[in-house]
């Protein structure tokens, strides 16, 4: 799918800088913003998809940007990455509107698994949203990508791809699939099936990217790694 957005509001360069690479190196879409008129500016501008936060900043600190956004009604996940560890100090990030709270110094890996579990709970909560690995469908938007790549397909394309995705995991018979896809009534080619399961993995592989859509020999098909 889309990478997603990240905005990082750190006045710390070398630490901005650092979170900046590694975030990237993940395939995410960053910008940085070193204070926090500009931080709250970009936030409200660009919509990203999670904000990490430091809390002391020049011109506005991260709870009060934190306060602001939830004002305007903004449900962006908010990290807050403090050196701040009293009890108090976790209730006051939290109670101004963050998400979740982050001390410095913090591990890698630590950051990175916080900013993948909210990225997945927003996904989750979208409804219009099909997603397995690194492909994902939107429903009200007719959008398809594999990891960042956008995927064109036609309207029979997409709706089979659809199904697969709604039962991810599930091996669909060709019965199921033709009756979902083309209607219980259709009286075309047997082979209609193979024909755009090929052009279906001709597209999502066109890359090289692993296969999803696996064959069952006499069976269907399934969506699986």
């Amino acid at each position: 799918m889309k990478p997603a957005r990240i905005l990082v509001v750190e006045d710390e360069a070398k630490l901005a800088q650092f979170i900046e690479l590694e975030l990237k190196y993940e395939g995410y879409e960053i910008t940085v913003a070193n204070d926090g008129v500009s931080g709250l500016t970009i936030a409200r501008e660009s919509d990203p998809d999670l904000i990490l936060l430091d809390w002391m900043l020049p011109g506005i600190s991260g709870p009060e940007i934190c306060k602001r956004l939830r004002q305007t009604g903004s449900k962006v996940p908010i990290v807050l990455l403090t050196a701040k560890d009293d009890i108090s100090d976790r209730v006051t990030g939290l109670d101004a509107g963050a998400d979740d709270y982050i001390v410095k110094p913090f591990s890698l890996d630590e950051l990175l698994a916080r900013v993948r579990a909210h990225l997945r709970r927003t996904q989750e909560e979208n409804p219009d949203v099909l997603q397995f690995g690194d492909l994902s469908l939107n429903y009200a938007t007719r959008e398809v990508f594999r990891g960042d790549r956008s995927i064109e397909l036609t309207a029979k394309e997409f709706d089979l791809l659809e199904y697969l995705l709604s039962h991810p995991r599930q091996v669909l018979t060709r019965e199921q699939i033709l009756e979902r896809v083309w209607g219980y009534d259709f009286m075309g080619d047997s082979n209609i099936i193979e024909v755009y399961i090929r052009y279906l993995r001709l597209k999502l592989e066109a890359q090289k990217e692993p296969r999803l859509i696996q064959t069952i020999r006499g069976v269907g098909y399934v969506l699986r790694d």
